[in-house]
């Protein structure tokens, strides 16, 4: 066994390495001679006794050994895989890898990778005889062939033209490695590291012969320099020279390049007085000197493409097999490095957070219910950064509960200084309007939606669709899959932490203002200056009473951008607002109008969900800035503003403004209008024709229009067009033009009633009528559904759908994954919804007359039938696919459903079956 402590960190198996080869080719030579070497360097081997193969089948110890190796070498000789026994084992080895990660290494031993690949030439020979002698076992042949495949894509090891004992030496050198790397003893502080060290292990690719450069990035404090020292530990011993520069950003700051080009020369070569007199020498000696090592070079903390230039230079300065690692806190860095990966380490996660906070901060191995509940409050707050915890961790240490609860209270108010400071050095590095971006995001804008926040930000000439990528790229904010900004909260809490410190002791002389007690105090006590640029109102915290905004409460702000109110329950009316505001966010604004003074010009967007604004400007107004109007549940507004003069708005949403009768002529230069919320203007009675020119829009949101009859002809110019709602809406006859819409991707008719025949013959468009013995001419109108192609989601629910009202070409909506039936009148579905291959979801509660499903495709994954109290017949999926799969059937009250005949007839081809049929 390899001689490592018992206090490894990883399960040791019981044998490091199976050996799978073919013994009349190999085992009296090569394989004998590379068991022998594995031996020898304690490397625990299995190789099979040939007794072991007298039989035909794989014997049982052979397939325990498989289970109890960490690595199999596979040596692929020339009659390999005339074995059956070999192919055997080979698909054992194959099993063992998919299911618990058992690493294969294969070995070329004079065979062409080529023909394992494309399995022909003596590969192809070879499955000829095994399916000329296992004629009844053609599974056992596609698996052979299967895990053949499989092993062929790996990356092997081939012999060539090599002499056998240097490719041996070669072979147990990279295993010893790959062992050293997992079996290595890890200090019981760090951690969560392994699973760390597994990922960033899989980029370096230890053990092969290329020059890899590979990074290290993330936020301050997140560990990345202890990543790597723990890796230059493991590996280091398997280099010919190794060197750890650390801190370089400081060092190169303080001492000079030159003198990290020294360090690195000395510590690799081990040798002292390189006389260097500038960095061209440095970069000259040091591609001179290593370009024929293998070395192990760690440079951590480089914030400096110089750093990167003069201290790697190019792939070719160093020998082959070596490995760079590079720690930083700036990706972009890495990228325009053009480096060979990067490796981004995740914050802990809460169950790894906790523990190490408590090996920091409890040394008792009895912890007392007060601990439990305060170390938890500690945790939330780190955020899953180690040098949180650690710091915070062992500050507490040794002290009593008192005084931890004390300690939290403080963090609220004032962030730990050596977190702060270690934080703070990636802020330091910004550019001024980075930084403004940065601290905007910090004390406004955390957890908004990305292109939102750009835009108001651009509004502030910060350019900041450059400046948000510097700032995701220096790891200090990120974005989430709904594109929605995120900073860790130790960030967050830092950026806040630089604006007090701006004024410590008068809040109104800082340039942002976020929390309640501090804006309560500028706004009372009129200490408001010119330096305030943003502020956030939101009276709702108990601390504070509620107070009087008065009317000249903004008028010494003249240099505000941002004010967003969120909560404020009394205010005067507003004299002044400072022209330099670029969002005005105001929940509940409890005027008629914006103030008179309020020139708007550099006004980026406009949000005033349920206010009592009854107008927002008279006449044309040079609103050019202006992207985006929110008056969401506006009920006063009476009528829209005219948009002559707002040309690149892209967002109105009118949503709930239950008195606009219509929409102003004018929105038709709204070229760049991207959606239009219409939604619940119950009183709304037309678009205006100039609608086509909003040929970006393409949300169109007229739900809850009940009054709404019809839609302009001009519309179908908008060809930009990806969803369009008409939910509740008075339309009974959709012009045809709606299903020409080839980006269409949302469609929703819910709820458009009439009585079936009237529905049917006004939507000709949609619904091919063939009804038995009916005689209406609609019945022969094709359904041009094809042009519906990128239709991902369908609501057709209470539109009193009769029998044979869903045509059977509705299988051309080939993108289709979500369809709504549910609240009709049918009694069956047409069997073309089993065409429908992509369908995900389908939605049929309320269908109280429908007998019985057609069979459906594979890939359903919900069946909601609630209420279906007709419902005798359920037919299971089509049997088309291999991969027969439905997720959940869910129905409550489908009294003549029988349990029994559902699972008799879906079982028949579906994996997994989750029924619910319980009665309300």
């Amino acid at each position: 066994m390899l001689s490592l402590s018992s206090s490894s960190s990883t399960f040791r198996q019981q044998y490091d390495v199976f050996l799978s080869f073919r013994g009349e080719d190999t085992r009296k030579n090569f394989t004998d001679h590379l068991y022998a070497a594995l031996l020898i360097s304690g490397i625990v081997t299995f190789k099979d006794d040939p007794r072991l193969k007298a039989g035909e089948k794989i014997a049982p110890e052979v397939i325990k050994a498989i289970q109890e190796s960490w690595c199999s070498i596979i040596v692929f000789s020339e009659t390999y895989v005339f074995s059956s026994w070999c192919l055997d084992e080979l698909t054992q080895i194959v099993e063992q890898r998919n299911k618990m990660g058992h690493k294969i290494f294969p070995i070329l031993y004079d065979v062409d990778p080529s023909n394992l690949r494309k399995q022909i030439g003596k590969v192809e020979e070879a499955f000829v005889k095994h399916e000329e002698r296992h004629k009844k076992s053609k599974d056992k042949i596609k698996k052979w062939r299967r895990a053949l495949a499989e092993v062929a894509n790996i990356k092997g090891w081939h012999l060539s033209n090599r002499h056998e004992s240097e490719f041996i030496e070669d072979i147990v050198k990279k295993i010893l490695v790959k062992l050293c790397q997992i079996y290595s003893i890890i200090p019981n502080e760090l951690i969560g590291i392994s699973s760390r060290l597994e990922e960033l292990y899989s980029k370096i690719n230890i053990g092969e012969d290329d020059v890899r450069i590979i990074g290290i990035c993330g936020m301050g404090g997140i560990g990345k320099t202890t990543l790597a020292r723990v890796v230059y530990a493991q590996i280091s011993p398997h280099f010919e020279g190794k060197s750890f520069l650390v801190d370089v950003r400081e060092v190169s700051e303080k001492y000079g390049l030159v003198s990290l080009q020294k360090q690195l020369l000395s510590q690799i070569l081990l040798e002292e007085g390189f006389n260097l007199f500038n960095v061209h020498e440095g970069n000259a000696m040091i591609s001179h000197r290593l370009s024929h090592k293998k070395v192990l070079v760690v440079i951590d903390d480089v914030d400096n493409i110089q750093h990167l230039k003069c201290l790697v230079g190019r792939r070719d300065w160093f020998g082959l097999g070596s490995k760079i690692i590079v720690t930083t806190r700036d990706e972009h860095l890495l990228r325009s490095y053009r480096v060979d990966d990067v490796y981004k380490p995740s914050t802990l996660d809460d169950n790894e957070a906790l523990r190490l906070f408590n090996l920091k901060a409890l040394s008792s191995i009895v912890q007392e219910n007060d601990f439990v509940e305060l170390s938890k409050q500690v945790v939330e707050y780190a955020d899953g950064l180690p040098l949180a915890l650690e710091v915070l961790g062992s500050f507490l240490c040794a002290r009593d509960a008192s005084q931890w609860r004390s300690a939290i209270e403080r963090l609220k108010r004032d962030s730990n200084k050596e977190i702060h400071d270690r934080l703070k050095v990636s802020f330091d590095g910004l550019e001024e309007t980075e930084k403004n971006i940065f601290l905007d995001i910090a004390c406004f804008f955390n957890g908004e939606e990305k292109d939102f926040v750009i835009n108001i930000l651009d509004g502030c000439d910060f350019f900041s669709n450059i400046g948000i990528d510097v700032l995701i790229k220096k790891c200090l904010i990120k974005v989430d899959d709904g594109n929605k900004l995120w900073m860790h909260y130790l960030l967050q809490e830092m950026g806040r932490k630089i604006v007090r410190q701006k004024s410590p002791d008068e809040p109104g002389k800082r340039c942002r203002l976020w929390e309640e007690k501090d804006v309560s105090h500028v706004l009372t006590k009129n200490t408001g200056t010119e330096a305030v640029e943003g502020l956030v109102i939101n009276n709702k915290g108990e601390q504070n009473k509620a107070f009087t905004l008065s009317a000249d409460a903004f008028l010494k702000m003249k240099n505000l951008r941002l004010l967003r109110v969120f909560y404020l329950t009394n205010s005067k009316y507003l004299k002044y607002l400072s022209n330099e505001v670029r969002l005005f966010e105001w929940h509940g604004y409890p005027f008629k109008s914006l103030p008179s003074s309020f020139e708007l010009d550099n006004l980026v967007a406009l949000i005033l969900p349920y206010s009592c604004i009854e107008h927002l400007w008279k006449g044309n107004r040079p609103l050019y800035k202006l992207k985006l109007i929110n008056l969401k549940g506006s009920q006063n507004l009476t009528r829209t503003p005219e948009f002559a003069m707002t040309p690149n708005l892209e967002c109105l949403i009118l949503e709930g403004c239950s008195r606009i009768v219509d929409v102003h002529p004018s929105m038709g230069v709204l070229y760049n209008l991207i959606l239009l919320n219409l939604k619940d203007c119950s009183n709304l009675l037309s678009l205006p024709n100039s609608i086509y020119g909003c040929k970006c829009l393409k949300t169109l949101n007229l739900s809850g229009c009940s009054k709404l009859e019809n839609l302009p002809e001009n519309l179908q110019h908008v060809e930009c067009l990806e969803e369009l709602d008409l939910s509740e809406t008075a339309i009974r006859k959709p012009p045809s033009f709606i299903f020409q819409f080839k980006k269409l991707k949302i469609l929703s008719f819910k709820g458009c009633k009439g009585p079936p025949s009237k529905l049917r013959s006004n939507l000709p468009s949609l619904f091919k009528l063939l009804q038995r013995g009916s005689t209406d001419s609609m019945a022969l109108m094709l359904s041009p559904l094809s042009c519906l192609s990128s239709l991902t989601k369908l609501n057709l629910s209470d539109c009193n759908l009769g029998e044979g009202a869903i045509p059977s070409d509705i299988c051309s909506l080939s993108s289709l994954k979500e369809l709504d039936l549910s609240g009709n009148d049918f009694i069956y579905l047409p069997a073309a919804l089993s065409h429908l291959s992509m369908l995900q979801c389908l939605h049929l509660s309320d269908c109280k007359k429908l007998k019985s499903l057609p069979e459906l495709v594979s890939s359903i994954e919900y069946v909601l039938i609630d209420n279906c109290c007709s419902l005798e017949v359920v037919g299971g999926p089509t049997t088309t696919s291999n991969a027969l799969y439905w997720a959940f059937i869910g129905g409550i009250s489908c009294y003549k459903l029988k349990e029994k005949n559902l699972a008799l007839r879906v079982l028949k081809g579906v994996k997994k079956v989750s029924i619910s049929l319980t009665e309300s």
